[in-house]
C-alpha cells in the first residue's frame, strides 16, 4: 500500500504519495517550493475574473496532485468549471480523490495529452495554465489555437538554463531566440518567453499582453491576456526586438524590429556587443493589475511575506525600462566598493530619472539613466 501525506495549502487539503525528492519521475508530481507560485496564481486569476465580470472556465493542463486546480475552484469566486489534466494515471486517481475530499463539484479530472486536450477543447476555456516539468514551448501552439480573445494564458518555464543563457543551443531550438548570459539574464529569459509566445499566437491573428510576470527560485512565470485581430496583432509584434549588451562598460541598448541593423561595436567604449533576441521589449507587467493583486493578497497564506515583498517590488518596477543594472557589477567595473543601493536610487531620483529596485535581484536597479550616470553617482557617493 502506498504511503501518503496530507498537505495543507490555501483553503484546501490534498493527499500526495510520499517520495524522496521532487522529480518528473515521482509517482505524483507535487513541488512544495511552488507554493508561492500557486498563491500568486490564485490572486492573478481573481483579478482576471473581476475584470471579466462573469464566470470563467479554467484548464490546468499539468495538474499533478490537483492542488492548483482545486485551489482555483475553492478560492476564486465566479468559477464555472476547472479541468485538471494529467497524463499520469496515478496522478489522475489522486486528483479524483482530492476533488472528493475537498467537495469541489465544479472540478473534473482528465487523463489526456495536454496538446490533444487543448485542441479538442478549442474556445472552451477562459484560462489555460501551462506548468510542465521543464519547457512549456511544445504546448504554446495548442494554447494559441484553444484560447479565444479575452482569455488568459499562464505559463511556467523551469528550463532557466536555456532561457537565461547557460546553454544557448536549447534556447534557440525551443524558443527561436539567442539568450544573453548577463547580470539581468532572468529578465531576458522572461522577455524571450514572452516574445516566443507572442510570435506563436500571431500566426492565429491573436496578440498577447503581459499583465504580470516574475522570476523566482528555479522558474519563470508569466501571465498574458489574449486579444484578436490582424491589425492589432501586427502592431503588437512591433514590441519585438533585440538587446545589445557591452560586457566591457555595461552599456546596453534595445533595438526594435525582427530584422534591424545592429551595431557590432559599443558606441561608448568600442567594445564588442553581445546580442540577445528576438525578445519582448515592452512592459512585462501592468501596474494596475499588480496593484489589484496587492489589494487581494490574503494575510493567511503561508507565503504572505514573500508574496507581499515580491508584488511590491513588481509594482515599483512595472513603470521601468526593459533591463536593470546590478550595482555590484557596475562597482566591479569601477573597481570600487558598493554604496548603499537606496542612496544610489535617491540620487537618480534627484537627477530626474526613474529608479526602483527589482524583484529579480537584490542588488538590481531598474532605471532609465545611462550607465555613465550611474557610475558618476557611485563615484560621488564613494567620494
Amino acid at each position: 500500500m502506498m504511503n501518503k501525506i496530507t498537505v495543507d495549502e490555501g483553503q484546501v487539503k490534498v493527499e500526495i504519495p510520499v517520495y524522496d525528492k521532487v522529480s518528473a519521475k515521482a509517482p505524483v508530481f507535487y513541488n512544495p517550493v511552488m507554493e508561492l507560485n500557486r498563491d500568486l496564481s490564485v490572486i492573478a486569476l481573481q483579478v482576471y475574473q473581476e475584470k471579466q465580470g462573469r464566470d470563467i472556465r479554467i484548464c490546468d493542463a499539468f495538474g499533478g496532485s490537483g492542488i492548483r486546480g482545486i485551489r482555483y475552484s475553492k478560492e476564486i469566486s465566479g468559477v464555472e468549471c476547472v479541468v485538471v489534466n494529467d497524463l499520469n494515471p496515478l496522478a489522475v486517481e489522486f486528483t479524483k480523490e482530492n476533488i472528493r475530499k475537498n467537495g469541489v463539484e465544479n472540478v473534473r479530472a482528465s487523463k489526456e495529452d495536454a496538446n490533444i486536450l487543448l485542441r479538442q477543447c478549442r474556445g472552451k476555456f477562459d484560462v489555460v495554465d501551462i506548468d510542465p516539468f521543464g519547457t512549456p514551448s511544445p504546448f504554446v501552439e495548442s494554447a494559441a489555437t484553444s484560447l479565444k480573445a479575452g482569455g488568459l494564458l499562464c505559463v511556467t518555464a523551469t528550463d532557466t538554463s536555456a532561457l537565461c543563457g547557460t546553454y544557448k543551443e536549447p534556447c534557440v531550438r525551443k524558443y527561436g531566440a539567442m539568450p544573453l548570459k548577463t547580470e539581468y539574464c532572468h529578465e531576458n529569459g522572461l522577455r524571450i518567453l514572452a516574445g516566443f509566445i507572442s510570435r506563436t499566437f500571431a500566426k492565429y491573428k491573436k496578440y498577447t499582453t503581459s499583465v504580470f510576470s516574475h522570476s523566482t527560485e528555479h522558474y519563470l512565470r508569466i501571465y498574458l491576456e489574449v486579444g484578436k485581430g490582424a491589425k492589432r496583432t501586427d502592431d503588437s509584434l512591433k514590441n519585438l526586438g533585440y538587446i545589445a549588451h557591452c560586457p566591457k562598460c555595461l552599456h546596453r541598448m534595445t533595438i526594435p524590429g525582427l530584422a534591424p541593423q545592429i551595431p557590432t561595436k559599443c558606441p561608448k567604449c568600442n567594445g564588442t556587443l553581445k546580442v540577445g533576441g528576438p525578445l519582448w521589449l515592452a512592459n512585462l507587467m501592468d501596474s494596475g493589475y499588480v496593484k489589484r493583486m496587492l489589494d487581494l493578497l490574503p494575510t493567511e497564506v503561508n507565503t504572505y511575506n514573500k508574496a507581499l515583498k515580491l508584488l511590491e517590488r513588481c509594482y515599483e518596477e512595472s513603470f521601468g525600462p526593459a533591463t536593470f543594472y546590478d550595482l555590484h557589477k557596475v562597482c566591479k567595473v569601477l573597481k570600487t566598493s558598493a554604496p548603499p543601493i537606496t542612496d544610489v536610487i535617491e540620487k537618480l531620483h534627484e537627477e530626474g530619472y526613474f529608479a526602483s529596485r527589482t524583484h529579480i535581484k537584490p542588488t538590481g536597479i531598474k532605471t532609465n539613466a545611462p550607465v555613465e550616470t550611474i557610475k558618476e553617482i557611485i563615484l560621488s557617493l564613494r567620494g
